[in-house]
């Protein structure tokens, strides 16, 4: 070991040599049992746009290679590069290009810090004083890093459909397709993935949960990540979705997905008692067709249950009911469906137990089993008084519980269930009016999962947000239940490989207007959730009667880090201070030269002026809304530390130092 740390401190490269040491720690701390591959360098990202700086890695828009250069300087509008390959590097004869700014394209290392801002693309308002659901253009692991500031610990649930990496070009590293041909295609997708769970992680709040979508390629490797990451103790279940048949399949009909389920930790979903339960499916149909067939009977016991009966069969071969439902096959006497085979026997042999229960026609003792009953003689006969035990003809049928459909209206989810995938693709054309995306998730499917996992007042993200199901379940739960719940989904403006290869046949690159009028977001995450708010397609036609809901669309944006310093971003960085603070009411704007800004609809303010945080405070105090965070702007600690000292001691304020609080967060958010 002594003789590899001599060889890389040999190496000249202070950024090269860092990362090759950090690595070599990371294999003498890797265990021999568990999941090991290949992890690749940090990605990187085109970032189309965005000014080049001295300094910055670049590539020429229409080199194919897409070979890095760094930037020597600038000088209206046009940049002096230089290659940086090895070869290169070490020629000291290397000369310079000069290329204008617009053939350029800035590339982010995911190893170099990020100072990120959000623009504004659309808002949906609709849902009066509810959170403002978050819909982000951008790369997810940047995303990530700009959600570590303001989300850190705070997400209830996490869900996720990544690329399957099934070998179709579906997915892109390093701005390249990975195809089948690629022998390192499963490294490369652990490496993707491992990286976000790792920010993933650190997102949820102790209590918080994580589901995972994934097919049969990469779905054995997955879990084992995913028990390196969350811990193995914390794996909750690995559901299978069966989803339809596959007639062509030379051996066997593979048409299941799966979802792995890891809590962050749980023991604290146990501390806190926690139980998930759902509605039994089909309880309402049932409920409403029973109080139907009394009616219609007047009274008849007999006749009613057999038309319940027949009505259950047709129900059952329908599959819209569990078992849960169609096992309570008789009604009692006034109609309510019940279940009359409860269990009645002691677990284990009691004398104290051992008593004879008369019939209550015959008053003969009914037959018992011999450990004896399950209940006290006194609570048997209140059981009794209550109508809750059902008796045969006689006492030689012997005596059962009574249970009724209404009062067990919940049940725990079974990790299987089967649900064609195919009307899914179906209703996002009726959305869209229109195909424009190959396989979108079905959101009832979520609706039911994220129900289960989240509280009705929960934050749910989706950083692989692809058409924007998660986001259009999160909100059709708040309005079949009433709850708050917020969704943030970010997505990129990929394209397929086919859309790409023919854009770039009629010469467009990314960045150009004809390219990003194609990618994901703009043709399909956007107009989909913006119709399904709203009720009104893109084309002005209408679609439904909307939701009340409340959405913002931004583009995450790179800041320089030098002008946030100077207060010259603020416009940018604005909506993270608004998401830091709960992403409710208005995003503090700052206008000429406001002291401070303390809008009525929102729960924060942002103090501009130190000089006047008396002022300030005073307005703070005054506030009916409970104001719950505070931003102040100085570059001095003692002048923070002042202002601070005049806000209300009575009210539980979190206060930040801009802009000091954010550069330092995103210099080390990176880190793992």
């Amino acid at each position: 070991m002594a003789y590899i740390d001599d060889l890389i401190s040999r190496i000249p490269d202070v950024k090269l040599r860092g990362q090759i040491a950090d690595e070599v720690s990371k294999i003498l701390e890797r265990t021999d049992f568990g999941l090991v591959f290949q992890r690749h360098l940090p990605e990187d990202l085109e970032v189309p746009g965005v000014r080049p700086r001295r300094g910055d890695d670049v590539r020429v828009r229409t080199d194919p290679s897409k070979q890095n250069h760094v930037v020597l300087s600038t000088r209206a509008g046009v940049a002096s590069i230089v290659a940086v390959d090895a070869a290169k590097q070490a020629a000291e004869d290397a000369e310079p290009n000069s290329h204008l700014f617009e053939d350029l394209v800035v590339v982010k290392d995911f190893d170099t810090p990020i100072y990120p801002g959000l623009k504004l693309i659309q808002e949906v308002t609709r849902g009066g004083s509810k959170p403002f659901h978050i819909v982000m253009e951008g790369e997810n692991y940047h995303a990530l890093e700009t959600l570590l500031y303001t989300h850190d610990r705070t997400i209830d649930a996490i869900y996720l459909d990544p690329p399957y990496n099934t070998g179709a070009d579906e997915w892109i590293y390093n701005d390249r397709y990975v195809s089948s041909a690629d022998s390192y295609r499963h490294s490369k997708w652990l490496s993707f993935i491992e990286r976000r769970l790792i920010h993933a992680k650190r997102l949820l709040k102790r209590t918080g949960v994580i589901i995972v979508a994934i097919g049969d390629d990469e779905h054995h490797r997955l879990r084992m990540l995913l028990d390196q990451v969350f811990g193995a103790t914390n794996f909750i279940s690995d559901v299978v979705w069966k989803g339809g048949r596959k007639n062509d399949s030379r051996y066997i009909s593979n048409g299941a997905d799966y979802m792995l389920i890891y809590a962050n930790d749980e023991s604290a979903l146990a501390e806190l008692g926690v139980r998930w339960r759902e509605p039994k499916p089909g309880l309402d149909a049932a409920m409403a067709s029973a109080r139907r067939i009394w009616e219609k009977s007047d009274g008849d016991h007999a006749a009613a249950t057999t038309e319940w009966r027949r009505w259950l069969r047709a129900f059952k071969q329908s599959g819209d009911a569990s078992d849960a439902v169609t096992r309570f096959t008789s009604l009692d006497h006034s109609g309510r469906p019940i279940r009359t085979d409860g269990n009645l026997r002691s677990p284990n042999p009691r004398p104290n137990l051992q008593y004879d229960l008369l019939h209550p026609v015959t008053q003969r003792p009914v037959r018992m089993h011999p450990n004896g009953w399950r209940y006290s003689r006194e609570t048997m006969t209140q059981m009794m008084a209550q109508g809750l035990i059902h008796f045969g003809a006689d006492e030689t049928t012997g005596a059962a519980g009574i249970v009724y459909l209404d009062e067990l209206d919940q049940q725990v989810a079974e990790s299987v269930f089967e649900r064609d995938r195919n009307p899914s693709g179906k209703r996002l054309v009726e959305v869209l009016g229109e195909r424009r995306f190959p396989y979108p998730k079905d959101h009832e499917v979520l609706m039911r999962w994220i129900g289960l996992v989240a509280p009705e007042d929960g934050v749910i993200l989706d950083f692989f947000g692809g058409s924007g199901a998660t986001t259009e379940a999160v909100m059709r739960l708040n309005a079949r239940d009433g709850g708050t719940r917020q969704s943030i989904l970010v997505t990129n403006n990929e394209l397929s490989a086919t859309t790409a290869s023919a854009l770039q046949s009629a010469g467009h690159l990314p960045g150009d207007a004809e390219w990003e009028a194609e990618g994901v977001f703009t043709r399909v995450t956007l107009p989909r959730i913006s119709t399904v708010a709203t009720g009104v397609r893109p084309d002005g036609s209408i679609y439904s009667e909307g939701l009340d809901e409340n959405v913002a669309f931004y583009r995450l944006t790179y800041e320089d880090e030098n002008l946030v310093a100077l207060g010259r971003k603020f416009e940018a960085i604005a909506p993270l201070l608004w998401l830091k603070a709960g992403g409710q009411g208005s995003v503090v704007r700052r206008k000429a030269d406001d002291a401070w800004s303390l809008p009525d609809d929102a729960s924060y303010g942002i103090l501009f002026d130190t000089a006047q945080a008396k002022l300030f405070a005073d307005a703070v105090a005054r506030r009916t809304r409970q104001v719950s965070h505070i931003f102040i702007v100085t570059d001095y600690e003692s002048a923070f530390q002042s202002a601070v000292g005049y806000l209300p001691l009575e009210q539980r304020i979190t206060t930040t130092r801009l802009y000091a609080d954010y550069l330092h967060s995103f210099e080390i958010n990176g880190r793992n």
